[in-house]
């Protein structure tokens, strides 16, 4: 990670999709601008949206899927060195077995139902394993010491650093997909198609595959037959300014042999990419002439499809329940479209979700390319952010354009989230200093739709992200690139024990309100199958302060968020009378304090909302 935009790769990934325009326009018009919709535009948008429930593969959950994100190099590393750019032996590193029966019911009190293990296929490293026949790779193409998780070596294998006995890494994998299965919790896995290490080579693969590029035609800058794209009579030249001073650079000559040269992973056509391009991947080639006007090859299939549908079906038949698809955009929805049919036919549960960030794409990603979910990324998430932070800008206008954008067959197919690896960390100083302000954003991303919302590990303990690990530098992360250990998460797992021993108050009252407003959103018929409609709040609010109802026939829940840091909401807030009428009003009740609250009187509810804080008020 180099500009303080990061991502895995080393550059922000909705300027990585625009920054090659010449060659690739794989996001057209991605923007935060919200744009208000006439009453015609409307009219097509729920007509067509509509459609996306009947197009989808499988039918939506009947429960709300909570997914756990975690990358297992980190959750079970107990120590605690923290040396910047440390070796294995220094900083330590977590295995499969760390994550025990014990970690998972920690993980289920959060009513998590996926667990996201991060980095779990084998990703090139600076670590030898040499003595079990993996080459060490060259330190001018990784980041950091451990190395990019979405640098992927082999796809058939998994990351020897997550193994006790590196011989039987693939056995201590399936240990854990079958503990994992036994707590009645699902496994998510990465999938990574656009791009693959620069030093790709399958040691595990099966006898029948062939590896990517193996039959290229090296003469040619593009050939559909080819696996990669290539810059004929050129030479890859290291990024200048990649050897910077630190604890590696004496692994780093400056030099890597690559000729022809191959097309950096972020779409860059050029022998020398630059520092903050994803220099260490390469780009795969889908049968996409990205110089010659975009002209696509897809009859006969291109052999990368047919290579990667293999991929995924070898995973899904070692137990694997779904795929968090990086960079969906930058993969050609007809490959999409092809691909998750055809893996379904024989894995029909499985569960596909893009990383998408082009909104006006959605619809096309979910309907053509039948992904199950899509990142809420531009839109919800970054207009909550800017309410967390009390940015001059925040206002909750941006949660209304979520609602009035998205249908609720759209928003339950949008994954929420307050943090992931790519972003920044709620309680770092660069986001909100503190974990407790972002409350009233997570019940918003918990109970807007009955859509999935994730966590990060860490998230519900208040991690930080501080320190200068190696590579991501101190950017408000928790490094994916190093070994390092991670405080408020190491507090909770108690050298193993995973009872938050070690919490501080403040740990164990954030974890607590997670917990029960998590119980809420599952248990809720409401939010997991109900209606949504935003109820104004006529007065004593302003621009940080929003309210909406979740409702069947049975229940009713009204749901207000106050973002202001030192006002509170004191007023009444009247209820639709269509609404009203589903069933017989009952006394109102706080659902996350269990505190009832005054009468409702007629058709309205009195609520007292303190600031940075929030009310799921059932009546």
């Amino acid at each position: 990670m180099i500009n303080k935009y990061e991502n895995n790769y080393g550059m922000n990934k909705r300027q990585s999709l625009i920054a090659e325009a010449a060659f690739c326009k794989v996001t057209r018009g991605i923007t935060t601008t919200v744009r208000r919709l006439d009453c015609f535009l409307v009219i097509i948008l729920l007509v067509s949206f509509s459609a996306i429930g009947r197009s989808q593969t499988t039918a939506p959950p009947k429960q709300k899927v909570v997914i756990y994100q975690l990358l297992p190099r980190l959750f079970g590393n107990k120590k605690t060195a923290n040396v910047p750019y440390g070796t294995i032996s220094q900083n330590g590193c977590g295995k499969f077995n760390d994550i025990t029966g014990r970690a998972l019911d920690g993980l289920k009190e959060l009513r998590v139902n996926y667990v996201w293990y991060t980095g779990v296929l084998a990703h090139a490293s600076l670590t030898d394993y040499s003595a079990y026949g993996i080459k060490v790779n060259d330190a001018d193409v990784v980041k950091g010491r451990a190395g990019s998780p979405y640098a992927i070596r082999d796809y058939y294998d998994v990351d020897p650093d997550l193994a006790v006995n590196v011989k039987n890494r693939m056995k201590e994998f399936e240990a854990l997909i079958k503990r994992t299965h036994a707590k009645n919790l699902k496994v998510l896995i990465d999938f990574v198609p656009n791009h693959v290490a620069r030093e790709y080579h399958s040691y595990a693969k099966p006898a029948s595959v062939t590896d990517f590029g193996a039959g290229d035609d090296l003469t040619k800058s593009f050939s559909a037959k080819n696996d990669f794209y290539y810059l004929p009579g050129q030479a890859f030249t290291v990024p200048y300014g990649n050897r910077h001073q630190n604890p590696i650079s004496s692994l780093q000559d400056g030099k890597f042999n690559e000729s022809p040269a191959k097309v950096t992973g972020n779409n860059v056509f050029n022998a020398q990419p630059k520092i903050d391009d994803w220099y260490e991947t390469i780009k795969l080639n889908y049968g996409v002439d990205y110089q010659n006007g975009e002209k696509k090859y897809f009859d006969p299939i291109p052999q990368v499809w047919l290579k990667m549908r293999d991929i995924l079906n070898y995973w899904a038949n070692k137990g694997v329940d779904g795929f968090r698809c990086d960079v969906a955009e930058m993969v050609p929805v007809e490959f999409w479209s092809w691909v998750i049919p055809h893996v379904k036919k024989t894995h029909p549960s499985l569960i596909f979700i893009g990383e998408a960030y082009n909104p006006a794409a959605y619809q096309q990603y979910l309907t053509t390319g039948k992904f199950d979910y899509l990142y809420d990324k531009v839109g919800l998430y970054d207009g909550l952010k800017r309410l967390i932070k009390n940015e001059p800008t925040a206002d909750v206008k941006d949660i209304r354009q979520s609602l009035q954008d998205q249908t609720d067959h759209l928003g339950n197919h949008m994954l929420r989230f307050l943090e992931n690896h790519d972003e920044e960390r709620i309680a770092s100083a660069g986001f909100a200093g503190l974990a407790e302000l972002a409350l009233p954003a997570m019940v918003v991303s918990a109970t807007l739709s009955g859509g999935p919302v994730m966590l990060y590990f860490g998230q519900e303990v208040g991690e930080p992200g501080k320190g200068i690990e190696g590579f991501g530098g101190e950017d408000n992360r928790t490094t994916i690139f190093d070994y390092w250990g991670v405080p408020n998460h190491q507090q909770w797992m108690n050298n193993g024990a995973f009872d938050g021993k070690h919490l501080s108050a403040a740990g164990r009252t954030l974890r607590a309100y997670y917990k029960r407003l998590l119980k809420i959103a599952t248990q809720s018929n409401a939010i997991v199958r109900g209606k949504v409609c935003e109820v104004p709040i006529n007065s004593g609010a302003d621009n940080r302060m929003f309210a909406f109802i979740r409702y069947t026939a049975k229940q009713r829940l009204l749901i207000v968020a106050n973002f202001d840091r030192a006002h509170t909401l004191d007023t009444a807030i009247e209820i639709p009378a269509d609404i009203l009428k589903l069933k017989p009003t009952a006394a109102a009740v706080d659902l996350l304090t269990g505190k009832q609250l005054n009468p409702v009187k007629g058709a309205g509810i009195a609520i007292k909302v303190k600031p940075v804080s929030a009310q799921i008020i059932a009546f």
